[in-house]
């Protein structure tokens, strides 16, 4: 993900006092860098979806028929929902050391509240809250700058990138006819 102010002021912390609501940051060398309000925010909007995932799994998930890029033009079948807090799940496992996960394990994933988790850890309020909003920017940091799928944007993960000329001519290859198809406006 492209880190840059318009990508950052709409979900930066207004009452941010690093960033003053803009998003960004700039580092010593001149640079532009997310600020730690955004990077919490993307974890936010992630974690929000793995609930909803969570909390829907009781149903059985629909599949879904993806088209893929590629010569011929493929398409794949998936349980997006699955698939979605799997990736939520490893990419979490992978980014943190084992302290922070027990903390991440503990208070996102199962649900215990501060004092639950401060008592559980034996660890000071202070330096539980520190570590959870390290482990948030830590987390937020690796959803949007995974590669080749990053988990946020959420449209992008659960929709796809759609790209008008290759759903024109996956549409033509569909119908059998070398006339151009008319596309629906949204697309």
């Amino acid at each position: 993900m492209q880190w840059d102010r318009t990508s950052t002021i709409g979900i930066a912390k207004v009452s941010c006092t690093f960033c003053h609501g803009n998003g960004t940051r700039f580092r010593r060398n001149g640079s532009e860098a997310p600020c730690n309000c955004v990077l919490r925010a993307v974890f936010r909007a992630c974690w929000n979806k793995f609930r909803q995932c969570a909390l829907s799994s009781g149903h059985v998930g629909t599949v879904r028929l993806e088209f893929c890029g590629g010569r011929e033009g493929r398409r794949t079948y998936g349980f997006k929902r699955e698939e979605y807090m799997a990736d939520f799940c490893l990419v979490s496992r992978r980014m943190l050391d084992d302290q922070e996960y027990r903390i991440f394990r503990y208070h996102h994933l199962l649900g215990a509240d501060w004092r639950l988790c401060c008592r559980q850890l034996k660890m000071e309020r202070g330096d539980f809250f520190h570590a959870v909003y390290k482990i948030e920017r830590k987390l937020g940091q690796a959803f949007a700058s995974l590669e080749p799928y990053p988990l946020y944007p959420l449209r992008e993960y659960f929709n796809g990138v759609v790209n008008k000329h290759n759903l024109e001519k996956t549409a033509r290859r569909m119908l059998g006819s070398g006339n151009r198809v008319p596309l629906p406006l949204s697309a």
